[in-house]
């Protein structure tokens, strides 16, 4: 059974989504993918996954590092969940690229060699956004492309990460 709760952020609803005990999604409302793992008929309820999450985004709203992670279940293939795996090592304040995460794999991991797109298309289906970090991936000439959240969110997740130094 999939459970469902809402979240209000500075950039619009958020849908979470978990099997009871961890986060299984956490989706703007009307993003691409949006819910795409969802099962039918998942229904509203308060779980301790949600207060756990609410809690971190509240944290990171507010332009700070949340110090946990609240128990997450990526539902996908393996290939997928190794992408996502990489996104969760990238650090705060920081990005990779696409081109990089996909030469890091067969390295680390001993997978067959994957193409940037291929890790896009991993990046692009992540179903834990923010928190499993998808934001954080940039092209390799340092342009924001791609984000199912939308561009303009991507752009507002790197400032909160980066805001501007005063001189």
């Amino acid at each position: 059974m999939d459970y469902i709760s809402r979240y209000r952020s500075p950039l619009g609803a958020i849908t979470l989504a978990s099997d009871g005990n961890s986060l299984t999604g956490l989706w703007f409302d009307g993003q691409k993918y949006f819910a795409a793992d969802l099962a039918d008929g998942a229904a509203a309820k308060e779980l301790p996954v949600f207060t756990q999450t609410a809690r971190w985004l509240d944290i990171y709203f507010r332009g700070e590092k949340p110090d946990f992670t609240p128990p997450l279940l990526l539902r996908g293939t393996a290939f997928r969940r190794e992408v996502w795996s990489r996104l969760l090592a990238i650090p705060y304040g920081q990005t990779s690229c696409y081109r990089d995460i996909a030469a890091a794999l067969p390295r680390e991991k001993n997978m067959p060699p994957a193409s940037a797109r291929a890790v896009g298309g991993a990046v692009g289906h992540n179903p834990i956004s923010i928190i499993v970090p998808c934001h954080r991936v940039i092209g390799a000439d340092g342009s924001l492309t791609g984000y199912a959240g939308g561009l303009e969110r991507k752009r507002f997740l790197l400032a909160l990460e980066n805001p501007p130094v005063d001189s």
